[in-house]
């Protein structure tokens, strides 16, 4: 990476400079303090939004060894805010600028200037980084190339990606989102593309633009400089768009199923686990294939295959590449692993920058201390093959990492680089051999190999064995969820996240630490042994338990727990145990009845409750708070408030008759979305993370997705009956497919007999007879699948709302009801 002092960017962001320590110069952009790999090389960047305050984090990243900082100054500078800075951070450098962000932008700017490589730049509403990352995966070995790691495509994304350019670097792929008029000015000039490539545009983010046509206007500002465009012509408004005088004099090279394009689609054909793509390109017939079955995979490996025949190369050559592409949202896995280890499975490419985010990934995995990361050789571009293992051994010194293990010949050259206890082999095959020589138990496991040393067979080593259902939970989308919630209070305002019952069936430590690492302010849980089996996965942040039995108080205040108290008698006995065992100050949370008329106290006994906190020192009250009985049903709206007017009324007769700060609470989910204004001193967020509003909004991301295979598939005979009692009836000729999920797995026995519906190939297929313990049958009589063919119970275009109508309950419900033997996978 290339060094630069922070005093050269002063005159470029019109920004003062404070010189505290001329010689640090710094090769890294932060703006995310979780982040942190090479303090002293970085410069961090202090953002401030609605809810957060990017000069929050400055004195622990300066503990840490960061020297070079951007922040915002709302007024003038002057002498004494200089000479309090220089006081305060004698070792640091500061650059005082207008807006963090477009700091950001304009060092990013800088940097781009300098580069007159070949940029692809990508837009559009679905599948940017898919085909970023699959046309990496086709041109890495011939290419030294940087691309937006994940999906760095926003205003901060996209400067963060660019200044990974290196001087060895020979192209660029970035990707740019927008969400509304006026962003993609901005960063044009930053990505500067040669090449661009539009992708489709659909209803993502349409809040913010008049209509189709203004948002597909906005986003072709990218190419606005740009000499060559890849589109699709099947979609009448790009096609017409294009047709446009801005566009004229530019190479706009089209692919169709409909129309005469420079990629004619003659066919394409779906078997059973992959899709052939037939077509003729400049008169010569093209032929593919992909792993894949989608639309949405077809139409991405139909724009590489443009890119690639445009740009002459052999397709021959990239047969096989095509037919091994993987699953870009599969990448980075977390599960479950033999001999309580835990599995990140990262092996869909190997290079520095992805090795990077997987390293902290697994950093941020607190259930064990130890951590294990097992390399293959990085098979990428570079003039310097030392350089290259100087500088991963550098990320893998600086982490606590405790166990390397490298594996292939280059990676094994180098390892005098390694601080860290490592150990190599030459190949994936000698390591198999001498891993009964090797101990795994109670880690953290991160996989991060290269696809031709194939570490999938590590993966099903490691893993622990499972039928084939498993419920997959996207970590980004929680964390989506998570910072919309959070845009809807005040930036004081704290969050306790409900992660009771296995987190509403998603999981226990796996959400609390990725909730830790998005510094939450308290989890709740439902019982004691919940609230220990996160401390002993590593959770350290306050926990507060709902419903603790009074036999486990001991338990409880040994594992640092914090109790809900609701009556005289769970109060009286926890402070008997505290006194018992010496201890004072130690922190309740009082919960008030305002009208749920399940537990609590009464105003009545507000009075006598006062009189007890106040003389026993052994308690502490951390919060007061209060639950909403209907929050999310509007013809109730009356009753709410006066839920809300009560609880303020007594919780402040509590708070001034302690007189000491208490945090007081009665918003759930839905309460954060109606009753915004009623937020007091904290939420509660429950179900609204994995993605339920209340009021419906369309800004929330789905979390999970329940998914099986299909094991068998049957002809049905005249008087053929299905499934346990004979309920289940077709005509003779009918398909079914047996799929091996049951009622043991979740999956309601009310669905049964044509009332529920599975999903294959995107097409719903109903559940035939009575749903068995471990499997069920569905009719597939009107579609063609095969044995082996992917099944779907939920996921985000077959929402569980549907299924919890077909029920006539609640999608809690069945989220809690999905059993622990369904292996849960974290995707990220």
């Amino acid at each position: 990476m290339i060094a630069y002092k922070l005093e050269e960017f002063k005159n470029i962001v019109n920004g003062e400079y404070i010189d505290n320590c001329q010689a640090k110069s710094f090769k890294y952009l932060l703006t995310d303090s979780r982040l942190l790999s090479n303090p002293s090389e970085s410069v961090f960047f202090a953002i401030n939004g609605k809810n957060h305050n990017g000069n929050d984090y400055i004195k622990d990243l300066y503990k840490k060894g960061v020297c070079n900082f951007v922040i915002e100054s709302d007024i003038n500078i002057n002498s004494n805010q200089i000479d309090t800075i220089k006081s305060l951070f004698p070792k640091a450098n500061f650059l005082i600028v207008d807006n963090t962000i477009s700091a950001l932008q304009e060092f990013a700017l800088m940097k781009r200037q300098n580069f007159t490589i070949p940029v692809i730049g990508i837009t559009g509403s679905n599948g940017k980084t898919i085909i970023k990352e699959w046309l990496f995966e086709l041109l890495h070995k011939d290419k030294n190339i940087i691309r937006s790691p994940k999906s760095y495509n926003s205003q901060i994304g996209v400067p963060l990606s660019v200044w990974l350019l290196q001087d060895n670097t020979e192209m660029g792929i970035f990707e740019a989102g927008i969400s509304k008029i006026g962003e993609m000015s901005k960063i044009v000039p930053i990505i500067k593309p040669d090449i661009g490539i539009l992708t489709n545009i659909n209803d993502a983010h349409q809040e913010n633009f008049a209509n189709y046509e203004q948002k597909l206007s906005e986003k072709l500002i990218l190419f606005k400089d740009t000499d060559i465009i890849f589109y699709n012509k099947d979609d009448k408004s790009i096609r017409e768009k294009m047709q446009a005088k801005e566009f004229a004099g530019k190479k706009l090279i089209s692919w169709s199923k409909k129309y005469d394009a420079n990629l004619k689609i003659n066919n394409i054909i779906r078997q059973r686990n992959n899709t052939i793509i037939m077509g003729e390109y400049e008169n010569n017939k093209i032929e593919i294939s992909i792993p894949f079955t989608d639309d949405a995979s077809v139409e991405n490996a139909i724009f590489c295959l443009l890119y690639l025949l445009y740009f002459d190369y052999d397709i021959r050559k990239f047969k096989a590449s095509f037919n091994s592409l993987l699953s870009v949202e599969m990448r980075l896995e977390l599960i479950q692993g033999k001999n309580n280890c835990l599995i990140i499975n990262d092996s869909y490419n190997s290079d520095i920058e992805s090795l990077s985010i997987a390293i902290d990934f697994l950093i941020n995995q607190n259930m064990h201390k130890k951590k294990t990361i097992i390399i293959s050789d990085i098979l990428q571009i570079n003039n310097n093959e030392e350089m290259l293992y100087k500088n991963i051994a550098d990320i893998v010194n600086n982490k606590n990492i405790s166990r390397l293990i490298g594996i292939g010949t280059s990676i094994s050259k180098y390892k005098r680089l390694f601080k860290t206890n490592a150990i190599f082999f030459n190949s994936t095959e000698q390591f198999l051999k001498s891993i009964t020589e090797i101990s795994f138990k109670d880690e953290v496991i991160l996989l991060k190999g290269a696809r031709e040393f194939e570490f999938e067979k590590l993966s099903e080593l490691f893993q622990k064995k499972v039928h084939e259902t498993v419920l997959e939970i996207n970590l980004e989308a929680i964390i989506y969820n998570y910072n919309y919630f959070k845009s809807l209070l005040k930036r004081d305002t704290k969050i306790m996240v409900m992660v009771k019952a296995f987190s509403y069936g998603s999981g226990s430590y796996e959400i609390a630490n990725l909730l830790q690492a998005q510094d939450a302010d308290y989890l709740a849980v439902a019982n004691i042994d919940e609230g220990i089996d996160l401390r002993k996965g590593g959770i350290t942040m306050p926990i507060m338990v709902i419903n603790p039995k009074t036999t486990y108080y001991d338990l409880m205040i040994e594992n640092k727990l914090e109790a809900e108290i609701f009556s005289f008698n769970s109060l009286e006995l926890f402070i008997k145990t505290l006194k018992k065992r010496n201890m004072g100050n130690y922190p309740i949370h009082i919960k008030i009845d305002t009208g749920m008329n399940r537990l609590g106290f009464t105003a009545d006994e507000i009075p006598k409750l006062i009189e007890l906190i106040q003389y026993n020192n052994e308690i502490s009250v951390k919060s007061v708070f209060s639950h909403l009985a209907t929050s999310e049903d509007k013809s109730n709206d009356l009753f709410t408030r006066k839920q809300i007017a009560e609880f303020n009324e007594l919780s402040t007769i509590i708070t001034k008759k302690l007189n000491y700060p208490i945090i007081r609470h009665i918003l759930n989910s839905a309460g954060i979305e109606r009753f915004t204004d009623y937020q007091f001193d904290m939420v509660r967020l429950g179900i609204g993370l994995y993605g339920f509003s209340a009021i419906n909004s369309n800004k929330l991301m789905p979390v999970s997705i329940l998914k099986s295979t299909i094991i068998q598939i049957k002809k049905i005979k005249e008087n053929d009956t299905i499934g346990y009692g004979r309920r289940g009836k077709l005509n003779a000729g009918s398909k079914i497919a047996i799929v091996p999920i049951g009622y043991a797995d979740g999956l309601s026995r009310k669905l049964g007999n044509s009332v529920g519906q599975l999903y294959i190939r995107d097409n719903p297929v109903p559940i035939i007879g009575n749903i068995s313990m471990d499997m069920c049958a569905v009719d597939i009589t009107d579609i063609s699948v095969n044995e082996g063919d992917e099944v779907i119970i939920f996921d985000n275009n077959n929402h569980i709302l549907k299924m919890s109508e077909s029920l006539k309950t609640i999608p809690y419900e069945i989220m809690t009801n999905i059993s622990q033997r369904v292996k849960r996978i974290y995707l990220q």
